[in-house]
């Protein structure tokens, strides 16, 4: 049997290193994307994101995934990235990504079917699909 010192288990329980369990993301996507059109197959793709536990503020990106279809009925499914930052004096921030889809460059009506956040990096780290935390 291992014998930690009283000492170092103070120290460690002081300063937080004790084990509690799985960590708690530091970030989190707060709504459902908002997609806004406009044109033809020119959207604005919305992200509300949660910093509270980001005291010192963090940067991050954010994966997620887009299905869309254009008017002939072709479909496809495409993996975007967009950064944000959470300021140190802020809890809450938005990022906002600017997209074409479309087979042919504003060739077709196109719809956004479905958007979906695979990732969440905040500083490096991956908080997976941290939502409505």
């Amino acid at each position: 049997m291992k014998l930690v010192p009283l000492s170092l288990v103070v120290i460690m329980l002081s300063t937080g290193a004790a084990v509690a369990g799985p960590a708690q993301p530091m970030v989190s996507i707060s709504h459902d994307p908002l997609v806004m059109r406009l044109n033809k197959d020119e959207f604005r793709i919305a992200f509300g994101i949660n910093g509270e536990r980001c005291s010192a503020g963090c940067s991050g990106t954010i994966s997620y995934r887009v299905d869309w279809k254009t008017e002939d009925g072709t479909a496809r499914s495409e993996t975007k990235h967009v950064g944000y930052t959470v300021s140190p004096l802020a809890s809450r921030t938005i990022a906002v990504d600017r997209q074409y889809f479309d087979t042919a460059e504003g060739q077709h009506m196109t719809d956004v079917v479905k958007v979906r956040v695979d990732s969440i990096t905040c500083d490096g780290r991956d908080s997976r699909t941290a939502r409505n935390q």
